[in-house]
């Protein structure tokens, strides 16, 4: 199956970029490629090579699936409506978790991820990201760790993380499912 990048390639490496403080020099010098052809990227004008979405992605701290689209929305929808079939997969590199795209494109100030943890699955090393997260538990149990407290969610809890480490555990013989609003992005 032949991977292309999204239409909104452009607008969201231009969202990455800036989420991460750079600047089109800052991108442009770390990709060893100059701003002009940086800026022809992020407006579309120009399609990069499967190396360097690679070199995009280790340089934004993204899995590569990020820059790689999934079903293509009608064109009256585009923008709007994500449907379930063409959610974009973010890569996750946790083992025993699958994460999706809701949101349209990264462009926003904030993304919406579909997240399933599988039996067993964990991530104990808690990582820190400039961001506030909230989320959902949709179905299942997740014990989490946020800073140095422990707490255990279900089905309807909710919870906020700000921009302190965290972790996650699904201990239990079912998965667990979990949208998250995360800002600024960070896929």
């Amino acid at each position: 199956m032949r991977h292309e990048p999204p239409p909104s390639l452009g607008a969201d490496l231009r969202a990455l970029r800036r989420a991460r403080g750079l600047t089109l020099q800052g991108l442009a010098d770390g990709l060893g490629r100059s701003v002009g052809w940086v800026s022809q990227v992020e407006r579309d004008l120009s399609q990069p090579a499967l190396s360097d979405l690679r070199a995009m992605a280790d340089l934004l701290g993204v899995p590569l699936s990020v820059l790689f689209g999934s079903a293509r929305a009608p064109v009256a929808e585009e923008g709007h409506i994500v449907r379930a079939h063409a959610r974009r997969s973010l890569g996750s590199r946790a083992a025993g978790l699958v994460e999706e795209l809701l949101s349209p494109d990264l462009t926003d100030d904030f993304e919406v991820v579909h997240s399933t943890f599988a039996p067993g699955a964990r991530f104990d090393h808690p990582q820190g990201r400039p961001t506030q997260e909230l989320g959902i538990m949709i179905s299942g149990h997740l014990d989490l760790t946020i800073g140095a407290r422990a707490f255990s969610v279900g089905p309807g809890d909710s919870f906020r993380i700000r921009a302190t480490p965290f972790g996650w555990h699904n201990p239990h013989d079912t998965p667990a499912a979990a949208i998250w609003v995360i800002a600024p992005p960070v896929y």
